[in-house]
């Protein structure tokens, strides 16, 4: 019996321990398992995170290329607009140019013409000086000064050469130079003669004359009668006039410039249609007319 009891209790005491041993194992495996799939929890967590971050960079970054994409498309607009209004621009361009083009080319011809004339002016400006100096001597000419502008001659008379001193009356060594004047005056017959006086500042004091205004009036009046009476100018061609001391040439603050002031001009003058003929009669440069 003793035998049977501790066999048996043998029996079940191996059996116990083959079924803890049993236990264990499965318990280690079990927790084991466990950690692995804590583990595999886990990665995925993080993998899902990591996929969620990543979905929203794309998400922020599709949103960004659509609003880029709507910037670039209004830029492309913008561009398109910028260049049709060129391309008008320059169609509008190239006919203002050819127009430019059109109005340069006639200014140039308006500008060569003007230069023709010029020169033919020129020209007969030189003629006439030529003609009307030639009979001059040089002492004459120191005291006569002959310029012809634009086809009107200015023969200007110095008071010393003509009149006595503080007189209107002219003097006798002023009759060869006027005759001389007078012949040339004759010469163009049909211009008009405008005979002006002109005086300094210095008031004149004279019982028969108040003023510089009579002075140069009365100066020129004596040129016009000997012009007519003593040379045989027909009077309706002669004009007298006096500008008194208002037509300065020079400074009357010193005693040279008085003198260039007190002067009788003799200003021929061609009417138009005269003058214009001359024009076309003149020779091309200054060099034919000497």
């Amino acid at each position: 019996m003793i035998n049977k009891r501790v066999i048996t209790m043998s029996v079940l005491a191996s059996g116990l321990f083959l079924a803890s041993c049993v236990s264990n194992k499965k318990y280690v495996a079990l927790q084991t398992q466990h950690q692995d799939l804590a583990s595999l929890y886990q990665k995925g967590q993080l993998d899902l995170a990591e996929s969620r971050s990543r979905v929203k960079s794309l998400e922020d970054q599709l949103e960004y290329e659509r609003k880029n994409n709507g910037t670039l498309k209004d830029a492309l607009a913008r561009l398109q607009g910028t260049l049709d209004n060129s391309i008008n621009q320059n169609s509008q361009g190239n006919a203002n140019i050819s127009k430019l083009v059109d109005e340069i080319n006639a200014s140039n011809k308006y500008i060569q013409h003007l230069v023709n004339t010029k020169n033919k002016s020129d020209s007969l400006n030189v003629v006439l000086t030529n003609n009307l100096t030639r009979s001059l001597s040089r002492e004459e000419l120191r005291d006569v000064d002959v310029k012809v502008l634009k086809g009107v001659v200015y023969i200007s008379l110095s008071d010393n050469m003509l009149y006595r001193s503080g007189s209107y009356e002219i003097s006798d060594k002023a009759g060869e130079t006027l005759s001389k004047i007078a012949k040339i005056i004759q010469d163009y017959k049909d211009y008009e003669v405008l005979i002006e006086g002109n005086t300094d500042a210095d008031p004149i004091s004279k019982p028969n004359i108040r003023n510089n205004w009579d002075l140069s009036t009365l100066r020129a009046s004596s040129v016009v009668q000997a012009l007519q009476t003593q040379y045989g100018v027909e009077p309706k061609r002669l004009t007298a006039g006096g500008r008194g001391q208002y037509n300065p040439i020079a400074d009357n603050n010193t005693p040279d410039g008085k003198a260039r002031n007190r002067r009788t001009q003799i200003i021929i003058t061609p009417k138009l249609d005269q003058f214009m003929e001359l024009i076309d009669k003149a020779p091309e440069s200054a060099t034919e007319a000497l």
